[in-house]
């Protein structure tokens, strides 16, 4: 679907010279909503304290992984291929969209996996990607990852006879990031609208760094002055100042060259916000602060969020209200944690159908911090 864009795809009502050269699906349900969050604010100090929930982005599984895949399968659908290939931890929440919407759209999913700290999502997501068709393998190093994969590759290419087309792990590349640049723009609309008032500061989890490169630069291209705080959730390894400034500059100059009319903006480290204070002891280990953030959230506002991203991003958010004056601030919190319950269909999987090195999440205890964040109310929702 070459130019295919909903009308709510933002961006290009701005530049329409990029409908015509960029491929795209339409696969969310946009705008998502926002919602002040009022109690939560007279309860850490913010008075314009508000949330934009991509909680249900999409009818099948949300968060702030739709935004992205809407164009990355919109190019596989327009190289017609048949496969994808996407990488993640063994509880990517990515890897799971990418299989969710990639048999949504008649293609297969091949998602290369390697290993983290357990959790209960991390069995519901490897259940669900199963129940989803995506073929999954396994690799416990990065040596052994690239082999397999490499391997996978050429499998496949022999099968079908074309490669499958790569999907960078979160689904962070100049064409993924396009999807928050987008982003950006809906919320420029709803500032316009009156649903809000324009954020002075944009709290955001980064993991490989699309949703939070994609505000900034979607905000800057909008002229909204909202400055995007990024808390860190992975090794800086992956996720850097360096880094985000290069994606920041090279998506910046893709979408210039597809409509010059799209400004060509400049981003250099000093540009960069991120907080680096919130990983606790690395990827995925939950922390207090975190499960703690996320009770309180869930206690003022019924808001479910989880333990890797979404609680590791309240929890600066909510330090930063404490050692400084954000009261007279507009602050933005953006969840990306998907909220669709899809706890009936991974109840349907049995986990000894996953390939045998998966089997171990399943039959070891989780984190001792999981469901740490949970009080009486456990309705559903995902991360």
């Amino acid at each position: 679907m070459y130019g295919a864009f909903s009308t709510n795809t933002m961006v290009f009502k701005h530049f329409p010279k990029i409908s015509e050269k960029l491929p795209f699906i339409a696969l969310g349900e946009f705008p998502t909503p926002v919602k002040r969050l009022e109690r939560l604010g007279e309860d850490i100090g913010i008075s314009s304290l508000y949330l934009k929930d991509d909680g249900p982005s999409g009818r099948l599984y949300g968060g702030n992984k739709v935004r992205k895949l809407e164009f990355l399968l919109g190019r596989a659908l327009l190289n017609s291929v048949r496969e994808v290939m996407t990488f993640g931890a063994a509880g990517s929440n990515h890897a799971l969209a990418t299989a969710i919407y990639a048999r949504q759209v008649g293609l297969k999913c091949i998602s290369i996996l390697t290993p983290q700290p357990n959790a209960e999502y991390v069995r519901r997501n490897l259940l669900l990607a199963h129940a989803y068709g995506a073929e999954i393998h396994y690799y416990q190093n990065p040596v052994l990852l690239i082999a397999g994969a490499s391997y996978q590759l050429l499998r496949h290419k022999l099968l079908r006879d074309r490669f499958p087309s790569v999907i960078a792990p979160g689904g962070t590349s100049p064409l993924g990031v396009a999807g928050y640049v987008n982003a950006a723009f809906e919320l420029e609309e709803q500032v316009r609208a009156g649903l809000l008032p324009e954020p002075d500061s944009i709290y955001v989890p980064v993991g490989t760094m699309g949703t939070a490169v994609g505000l900034m630069l979607g905000l800057r291209a909008a002229q909204l002055k909202g400055e995007v705080i990024g808390i860190r959730v992975v090794s800086s390894i992956f996720s850097n100042k360096r880094l985000a400034a290069r994606l920041f500059n090279q998506t910046g100059k893709f979408l210039h060259g597809l409509d010059h009319s799209f400004p060509l903006l400049a981003c250099t480290e000093k540009d960069i916000n991120l907080e680096d204070g919130f990983l606790g002891p690395g990827y995925a280990h939950f922390t207090a602060e975190g499960m703690s953030a996320i009770r309180r959230i869930k206690e003022t506002e019924g808001i479910k969020l989880e333990g890797t991203y979404t609680g590791k991003a309240l929890a600066a958010l909510i330090h930063d209200a404490r050692k400084s004056d954000l009261r007279s601030k507009s602050v933005l919190f953006w969840n990306t944690c998907n909220s669709r319950d899809l706890s009936a269909e991974a109840a349907k999987v049995d986990y000894r159908d996953l390939p045998r090195n998966l089997h171990s999440y399943f039959e070891k205890e989780v984190q001792p911090l999981d469901g740490k964040g949970e009080i009486d109310d456990q309705s559903p929702g995902g991360a």
